[in-house]
């Protein structure tokens, strides 16, 4: 077995437990419930900043920052792009706290498509046939989940949304994904602390005074390295493993989280929200195999997947840095 085999061997494996790891933190979050999920989100901002930030330290020095931002336009963006991923914890941990896991399944599933859509809309980028099918019955499967029940799925689509803006944002950035994580939670740690802090002293929080207990307090702290783990070994992984694989891959954790919500949580799952679920799944089926077959007539790998962008993310933002 050669070097190059045995790195590709290790990347399948870090991509692998990266996507296991998320596809079980509604399991996590839910041995939380008793705290408040505004709370939890603080906490796991506060907590995955300052691991992430000692884990840059530590690999690069003080120098990481300022080489951060020596991009154009990164200051911004980040800041941008560090409200997005506060909103899009802050609503995931709700939901799952809330009973609504199979929806918040729903919303990582369609994020694969609303990533193609903006490429379209902001990149200018053009897609296949199957492609605008797989888009189609994907709207189609959303049409009848809003019809049938009588409002949008809006769990799902904001998940969706607000990751899907948030992967445009870093794939525009420049910036290497975990200086660039680094650099959102840096905009967000002070905020979040002063909100902890105030939190705190006014009988809403639970943390300094043992409110929550010392169990719930440890889980707390070690959020942020369920949050920070992960994304490090997706970075690692996705320039070691073909992206074709990767974009593949990422659907397991969407896939777990979903049968924690039916068989784990009972979450209802009637014919009617099966049949919309069954169009999401039918147009990423189309995708997935239309993307493995341009990746086998381009010989083996993903489009451009050597010129990965230093954000990490593909090309056509098929496989944006994972968020749960």
């Amino acid at each position: 077995m050669t070097h190059a085999n045995a790195l590709d061997r290790r990347g399948l494996l870090i991509a692998v437990g990266s996507f296991l790891l998320w596809g079980l933190m509604p399991l996590y979050w839910h041995m939380l419930k008793a705290v408040p999920s505004l709370q939890i989100v603080l906490h796991r901002i506060a907590w995955s900043a300052l691991l992430v930030g000692g884990f840059l330290w530590w690999q690069q020095g003080r120098g990481w920052l300022r080489a951060a931002l020596a991009q154009p336009r990164v200051w911004w963006m980040l800041g941008l792009s560090g409200v997005l991923i506060g909103f899009n914890w802050g609503l995931y941990i709700w939901a799952v706290n809330a009973g609504h896991v199979v929806e918040s399944s729903l919303g990582y599933f369609i994020n694969p498509l609303l990533n193609v859509l903006l490429g379209v809309a902001v990149l200018r980028e053009r897609l296949t046939r199957v492609q605008w099918m797989s888009v189609a019955i994907a709207f189609v499967g959303v049409a009848w989940l809003t019809l049938r029940f009588g409002q949008l799925p809006w769990i799902a689509l904001a998940l969706a949304g607000s990751f899907a803006l948030y992967g445009l944002i870093r794939k525009l950035a420049h910036v290497d994904s975990i200086p660039g994580l680094g650099i959102e939670g840096a905009y967000l740690f002070l905020p979040t602390v002063a909100w902890l802090v105030w939190s705190e002293t006014h009988g809403q929080g639970g943390f300094f005074d043992g409110g929550y207990g010392a169990i719930a307090n440890l889980m707390l702290v070690v959020s942020g390295a369920l949050t920070a783990l992960p994304l490090i070994g997706f970075a690692y992984a996705v320039r070691r493993v073909p992206l074709s694989v990767v974009g593949l891959l990422q659907y397991i954790a969407p896939t777990m989280q979903f049968l924690l919500g039916v068989f784990v949580f009972h979450e209802a799952f009637d014919r009617d929200r099966a049949l919309g679920f069954a169009c999401i799944w039918v147009a990423l089926a189309l995708f997935a195999i239309d993307g493995a077959l341009r990746a086998r007539r381009a010989g083996g790998t993903a489009p451009d997947a050597a010129k990965i962008p230093p954000g990490g993310e593909h090309p056509r933002m098929a496989v944006p840095l994972d968020s749960r």
